[in-house]
């Protein structure tokens, strides 16, 4: 019998700045830091938040002195900019149109986006958000390009 492992995902970019529009105004922007980009499926938790929250706030991806990736986005004093995707979530495996069984529906997602956010905020680091479940237009300055996957349940 096969079970299927749901996972919060998340892509961590580094960015120069970013910010998220939505019907042609900015609702969330920041300047050095990291934009998050959020997928909540079915079966993900509280713990899955915690995990990732202290995971992206210690994750040493901006460079020091030396020019080594030694230093967090607490280290540099960045911002952080939430925005939620549940396209993250797409399985393209069938077909041509990706299937979206596997993302949590709306009132869990924005529930679990919500203590995201919030559980940022209680490490007392700068955070903006987009608007859940809004069409929104995201404009980054992608830093190095540095671009990582993380997810709850550490497959990768």
């Amino acid at each position: 019998m096969y079970i299927s492992k749901q996972i919060m995902r998340i892509i961590l970019q580094r960015v120069k700045q970013a910010s998220v529009e939505t019907g042609g105004e900015v609702v969330g922007q920041i300047g050095q830091g990291a934009l998050v980009l959020l997928g909540a499926g079915k079966e993900d938790s509280d713990q899955d938040v915690e995990y990732l929250v202290e995971k992206i706030l210690g994750l040493r991806i901006f460079e020091d002195e030396a020019g080594k990736m030694n230093l967090s986005v607490t280290d540099v004093g960045g911002e952080i900019l939430v925005v939620s995707q549940f396209t993250l979530y797409g399985d393209c495996r069938k077909g041509r149109r990706p299937s979206f069984d596997k993302a949590a529906p709306p009132e869990v997602a924005e529930a679990l986006y919500e203590k995201f956010v919030q559980k940022i905020r209680d490490f007392c680091v700068p955070v903006q958000t987009g608007k859940f479940g809004a069409m929104m237009d995201v404009q980054l300055t992608n830093w190095g390009p540095v671009t990582i996957m993380l997810d709850s349940k550490r497959e990768f």
